[in-house]
C-alpha cells in the first residue's frame, strides 16, 4: 500500500513527525469507536483527519439538543437525526479518503463479537458501565487494544489497555459502577480526553512514542492538573487472569 500525491500533502505535516511508513500504517488500519457522543465526536474527528484508513463508528441513539454543548459532529439542525448519520455525513466530507462505516444499532455483546475482531484498535466513547464491562471482555479475548476514557463534570480518566500485558479497566474497576444519568458534563471535558484517547491511538498505530500504559492518567479541569496513577493487573481478575 502507498500513498498518492493528494494524501502525501494531506498529511504533510504529520508524516514530518512520523515519516511515510507511520502513514502508511494509518492508512491500513481499521478502529472502532464505540458511541458517537461527547467523546466519540471529538475522537472521530481527529482520527478521520489523520487518516486511519477505516473508522466504524456504532451508535443506536438520535441527536437531541442537550447534546450539542459536547458532541460536536452534532449540529442544531441534526436534532432528531440519527447520531451516526449526523456523524458519517460530516466525516466523509472531512476526509473523502477515510472509509467510514455507521452502523445504527444497541452496542451489545452480540455485535462487538462481530467487530472486535476485524478492527486494530477500539475506541471507548461509551456512557454505560455495564456496556463498557462487556468491551472490556471482547477486546481482551480477542486481544485487541482498548482506549478508555469516562468524564464527569470537569474530571476524566484515561486508561490504556493492551491484553495480555497490562491491566484491564476490570482489573482496575472489579464492579460496575452505579450508573448516573443525566450526569454535568462541561462540553470541553470529553474533547480533552477525546483527543487523549486520539494521540493514545496514533502512537500505537505508528510505533511512535512511548503508550500511557500501567497507568490511570487523571485529568482535573477546577484546577488544570494531570495525576498519573500507577495501576498492576489483578491476578484475579475474572477477565484478563492468567488463570482463565
Amino acid at each position: 500500500m502507498s500513498l498518492t500525491p493528494l494524501e502525501l500533502e494531506r498529511y504533510d505535516r504529520q508524516i514530518r513527525l512520523f515519516g511515510i511508513e507511520g502513514q502508511v500504517r494509518l492508512k491500513k488500519s481499521k478502529v472502532l469507536i464505540a458511541g458517537i457522543g461527547g467523546l466519540g465526536c471529538p475522537a472521530a474527528l481527529y482520527l478521520v483527519a489523520a487518516g486511519i484508513g477505516e473508522v466504524i463508528i456504532v451508535d443506536s441513539e438520535t441527536v437531541e439538543l442537550s447534546n450539542l454543548n459536547r458532541q460536536i459532529l452534532h449540529w442544531t439542525s441534526d436534532i432528531g437525526r440519527p447520531k451516526v448519520d449526523s456523524a458519517v455525513e460530516k466525516l466523509r466530507i472531512l476526509n473523502p479518503d477515510v472509509r467510514i462505516v455507521g452502523i445504527k444499532r444497541v452496542i451489545d455483546e452480540e455485535l462487538l463479537e462481530s467487530l472486535v475482531p476485524n478492527v486494530d484498535i477500539v475506541i471507548d466513547g461509551l456512557d454505560s458501565w455495564k456496556i463498557r464491562f462487556i468491551l472490556n471482555r471482547i477486546c481482551v479475548r480477542y486481544k485487541k487494544p482498548l482506549i478508555h476514557a469516562g468524564i464527569h463534570g470537569m474530571y476524566g480518566q484515561l486508561l490504556v489497555v493492551i491484553p495480555g500485558i497490562t491491566p484491564c479497566l476490570q482489573c482496575i474497576i472489579p464492579r460496575e459502577p452505579p450508573e448516573i444519568k443525566p450526569f454535568p458534563v462541561l462540553g470541553a471535558t470529553p474533547g480533552i480526553l477525546a483527543m487523549m484517547q486520539v494521540v493514545e491511538a496514533i502512537k500505537l498505530i505508528t510505533k511512535i512514542g512511548e503508550p500511557a500504559i500501567n497507568k490511570i492518567i487523571v485529568y482535573d479541569g477546577y484546577t488544570m492538573t494531570f495525576r498519573e496513577v500507577p495501576v498492576n493487573r489483578n491476578p484475579n481478575c475474572p477477565v484478563c487472569s492468567l488463570k482463565q
